[in-house]
């Protein structure tokens, strides 16, 4: 577990949440949103590389990562974007960039929509945005999240590095597939993996993707063409919905972009926050 620690706490509606600030606390601040079923240690690579130019802040959600897990925690999109707002307001954060992979793409979408959280620009990385999402398995564990909580462990650790190493396109280093499973795995991460999956409602992005229009920052869009959770038209489509959103490609990468082409993804960027 070395090398990537969230040793700053903050209370949040939702669990305790665990974060780090990186660089020079003068600079501007970037704030970097994980997805699911991952953790702010996807963000690392990018994170240092942003920290030649910005204060960068990451956060693990609660339920995610080291953040809290507890059972009847709520860990739902709209928690989320709550939490989102309330961490914001404890940083002191006005506007901010910010940069939002798959989840924490609408955890921050829901923060700007719903509870008036401003961003200075704002980068969505193959987020979870438009219906219909949720995949084949996410829909029969969501639907019998208490079936596949008791499954023993062994099966469990199979099932989720099996799932977590099908977000990328060119594969996993086996350090990086240990390190993004660790946190589901004994108690209390193999009731949260359950548990994040069940709350995954669409109904939480049907609820702001009529109001995309809305979106006030510069937004650029990020999509790895070979994604095979959420298709790259879904990218084109979003880019058409927000106003003056930019679209960028990038060749090769599978869904977990940070992993499959880091140095592309953080060129990108920084050339949209200039």
């Amino acid at each position: 577990m070395s090398g990537w620690e969230l040793p700053r706490t903050f209370a949040g509606s939702s669990g305790e949440v665990r974060w780090q600030r990186l660089g020079d606390p003068a600079a501007p601040p970037v704030v970097l949103l994980h997805g699911t079923p991952f953790s702010s240690y996807v963000w690392r690579g990018v994170a240092r590389a942003l920290t030649e130019r910005f204060q960068v802040y990451v956060w693990d959600m609660p339920g995610y990562g080291a953040s809290a897990m507890a059972e009847g925690q709520d860990v739902s999109l709209a928690a989320q974007g709550r939490v989102f707002h309330e961490l914001l307001a404890h940083w002191g954060l006005s506007d901010p960039l910010v940069v939002a992979h798959d989840f924490g793409g609408a955890v921050a979408l829901r923060a700007h929509l719903l509870h008036g959280a401003r961003y200075r620009r704002l980068v969505l990385v193959d987020p979870v945005a438009l219906a219909p999402w949720g995949s084949p398995f996410f829909r029969l564990v969501g639907g019998h999240a208490e079936v596949f909580e008791q499954l023993p462990p062994a099966l469990h650790r199979a099932l989720v590095r099996e799932y977590i190493s099908s977000a990328s396109g060119p594969g996993l280093r086996p350090e990086t597939l240990d390190r993004l499973t660790a946190p589901w795995l004994g108690e209390p991460g193999q009731g949260a993996f359950y548990r994040q999956i069940a709350q995954a409602d669409q109904r939480y992005t049907d609820e702001i993707e009529g109001r995309y229009g809305e979106i006030e920052p510069p937004v650029l869009v990020c999509w790895g063409e070979a994604d095979s959770w959420i298709p790259v038209a879904k990218g084109h489509e979003l880019a058409a919905r927000i106003p003056g959103a930019r679209l960028r490609l990038l060749p090769g990468a599978g869904h977990l972009v940070q992993e499959d082409a880091p140095a592309e993804l953080t060129a990108a960027v920084l050339e949209f926050f200039g």
